[in-house]
């Protein structure tokens, strides 16, 4: 059970995301196609790889019961689950701050936080390095 929470805690996020992602480029009137299509398909691939993090779980533990590991087999998947999830987790979180620093000017503060985490676009690269 505890899988289905992260693997749904995933996806709400990479929703959460996407869907402040297309509030931040309407509001700065910047709405593309590609980059939707390529953000969408970013958040596909994490729930994917999120899904494989848990399906690694469970071979790990079928596994460590075929070699009578189990205790080892459970940690090994556990670590691998929790990763990608702590992973997805905070890369998600500060991508929906982000955006919502950019929808929002008067949420500066939101600005300095993220970019402490080394988060801003690419775009936003190219312009600081002018």
């Amino acid at each position: 059970m505890k899988y289905i929470i992260m693997l749904l805690i995933v996806i709400g996020l990479a929703l959460a995301d996407f869907i402040t992602g297309w509030i931040k480029a309407y509001v700065n009137d910047d709405v593309r196609s590609a980059k939707m299509r390529k953000g969408g398909l970013n958040k596909l691939a994490e729930i994917v790889v999120m899904g494989v993090a848990i399906g690694s779980e469970a071979g790990f533990s079928q596994l460590g019961r075929y070699y009578g590991q189990q205790s080892l087999a459970d940690i090994a998947g556990t670590l691998t689950a929790f990763s990608v999830f702590g992973y997805i987790f905070i890369m998600e979180v500060v991508s929906i701050l982000e955006n919502y620093g950019k929808i929002n000017p008067q949420a500066d503060w939101i600005n300095k936080i993220t970019r402490k985490f080394g988060a801003f676009d690419k775009e936003d690269n190219d312009e600081r390095s002018k």
